[in-house]
This record gives C-alpha cells, sequence and structure tokens, in this order.
C-alpha cells in the first residue's frame, strides 16, 4: 500500500506540477495570470469566510470540511468501501448544499444587485463618514438621555490614546448605536455607574473609571460626572458629551473646558467640528503636501537628468 501511495504521489508530481512549471518556463506571462488568479481566489475565500463566520454555516462548514478531508484520506489509504460510501455523499453533498445554504446565496446574489456590494466584500465606508455617522448617534443617545434626565458619561477618545482608560472597564468592543448607548446608563444596571468610551469608531467599553478634575475654580455645584469629563479632557484631547442626572442639561468638555447647557444642534456642531472637519481637513492637506513633494522631487530629477545628457 505504501508503495502504491508513493507511486501515485509520483505520478501526480510528475504529470501536474512538473509540467505545470515547464509551461510558466516556456511562457513566463503565465506566472502573472496564476498570481492574479490565486489572489481573486484567496480575497473571494476571505470574503466568503468572513461572511459567514460566527453564523450556523461556520458549523456546517467544518463538518464539509471534515468529509472532504475524509473522502481524500479513504482515496490515498485505498479504503475502497469506505471511500465509496463517502463519494456517494459528496455527489449528493452539492444538492444538499444548496438547499442548507438557501438563504445565505439569496442574500448574496441580492447584494451583488445593490448598492451594498462594498459591504458583502468588506469594504467599509471611508472613515470620515462613519465617523459623522457616529456622531448623529451620540448625539442621538444624549438628547434621549436628557428627555429623561438619565445621567451619562461618553467619552469620544482621539489621538491621545486611553487605553489605561479602558483596560479599567467592561470590554465591549461593539458599533456605535443610540439603542445601545441609552441602555447603557439605565438606573440601576451593572454597566449605568461609569463612562463609555468610543475608541476607533467602536464602543470599546463601558463602566470606566475617570481622573476627576480638582482645580479650585471648578464650580462647586458641579457633580461628580462633570468633574469626571474635564478631568480626562484635560489629561488627554478627549471630547465628553455629558448629561446632568438632576437638570437633564447636555454639556461638553473639551480641552479642560466645560459648554455648559447645549442644545441638540450645537452638540453636533461642535463634535463634528472637533472630530470630523479638523481631523480630516488636516490629514487631507498632509496627503496633498507629500503628493506636491513626490511630484517636485521627480520634476527635480527629471531637470538633472536632462542637464546630464546635455553635458555629455
Amino acid at each position: 500500500m505504501v508503495s502504491n501511495i508513493g507511486m501515485n504521489w509520483e505520478n501526480f508530481y510528475n504529470e501536474n506540477i512538473l509540467s505545470y512549471i515547464k509551461s510558466l518556463q516556456e511562457n513566463p506571462f503565465e506566472l502573472v495570470t496564476l498570481i492574479i488568479d490565486l489572489s481573486i481566489v484567496v480575497f473571494l475565500i476571505y470574503c466568503f469566510f468572513k461572511v459567514v463566520k460566527g453564523s450556523r454555516a461556520w458549523q456546517l462548514i467544518k463538518g464539509i470540511a471534515l468529509l472532504i478531508i475524509a473522502t481524500w484520506a479513504s482515496g490515498l489509504f485505498n479504503l475502497k468501501i469506505l471511500n465509496w460510501i463517502l463519494t456517494g455523499i459528496m455527489n449528493w453533498g452539492v444538492i444538499a448544499l444548496i438547499v442548507i445554504f438557501q438563504p445565505e446565496l439569496r442574500r448574496a446574489l441580492e447584494q451583488l444587485g445593490t448598492n451594498r456590494l462594498t459591504q458583502f466584500f468588506g469594504i467599509d465606508k471611508d472613515l470620515a463618514t462613519k465617523t459623522k455617522e457616529d456622531i448623529y448617534k451620540v448625539v442621538i443617545a444624549a438628547t434621549e438621555l436628557s428627555k429623561t434626565k438619565t445621567g451619562a458619561l461618553i467619552v469620544i477618545e482621539r489621538d491621545i490614546k486611553i487605553q489605561d482608560i479602558i483596560a479599567g472597564g467592561i470590554p465591549m468592543n461593539a458599533d456605535v448605536s443610540p439603542q445601545l448607548l441609552v441602555n447603557i446608563f439605565v438606573p440601576n444596571t451593572p454597566l449605568h455607574d461609569g463612562a463609555v468610551v468610543i475608541s476607533g469608531n467602536k464602543i470599546a467599553a463601558a463602566a470606566c473609571v475617570l481622573p476627576l478634575a480638582d482645580d479650585k475654580d471648578i464650580a462647586k455645584e458641579l457633580g461628580t460626572r462633570h468633574r469626571a469629563a474635564i478631568g480626562i479632557s484635560k489629561e488627554s484631547d478627549s471630547i465628553v458629551v455629558v448629561v446632568s442626572e438632576e437638570t437633564g442639561k447636555i454639556s461638553v468638555a473639551k480641552d479642560g473646558t466645560l459648554v455648559a447647557d447645549v442644545r441638540e444642534d450645537v452638540l453636533k456642531k461642535i463634535l463634528i467640528s472637533n472630530i470630523v472637519t479638523k481631523r480630516f481637513a488636516v490629514e487631507k492637506k498632509e496627503r496633498k503636501n507629500r503628493l506636491k513633494e513626490i511630484k517636485n522631487k521627480l520634476k527635480k530629477d527629471k531637470d538633472e537628468t536632462k542637464e546630464e545628457q546635455n553635458k555629455q
């Protein structure tokens, strides 16, 4: 049996692998098409696993993979009866797959025919748009909490990382949504006491403990939430949205200062101006400057080359 396996492998190697390598040597252009072909296949497999991972289809895929390996191994070791049974199952398996994965296949085909194709392949919206959408969600949540006079403390991380604060809270790593933010601060629930930290367009953690500001010039009537908001805004460049439990008023802490009693439209403008406009305007300007430098360098190199050629 071992000798048969060796002979089969040798025949496969000579007839397939060696012949393909020779064809690549004779026509090097095929190597380029091979790389493109492999890249597309790997990308599609990655997208497929990204879509099904975490769903009930994931368990089925693992079972199918085990069945394929068992069928291949039974043929390799010449287990004829087992191979015959497994091969029969595999033949009927194609129909079974269509039936089992019908919802997933239908959803994939629907997405191919809509503008959600980029989401299907895991290509997210540009960061500026997503950040702006997250800000709208924070504003909606703060407004709802204000109506019910539910105390809240929402920290939006910017360039200076506050990983130590996040590590001290309860990890969440959830998408930003008004419903989740409102639910977190419901009184007498495990997560309501503390701050929520939004980092990298995710709700990173809840029930986070923030450093309190102890400056003497801070108004005495300010509660613990407002002092915590001012404290973290002084230690980092984070922007903090505070909802007062006593009055329901919304405040914003930035660079150690507190803007009190802001309306919904003002809150939206402050957050977009400081989190989206300033950040992405600077990044865009930096990209333009880098591109300009590259163009100038290429032009300079071209001029120097011409001068050298003229001298010769």
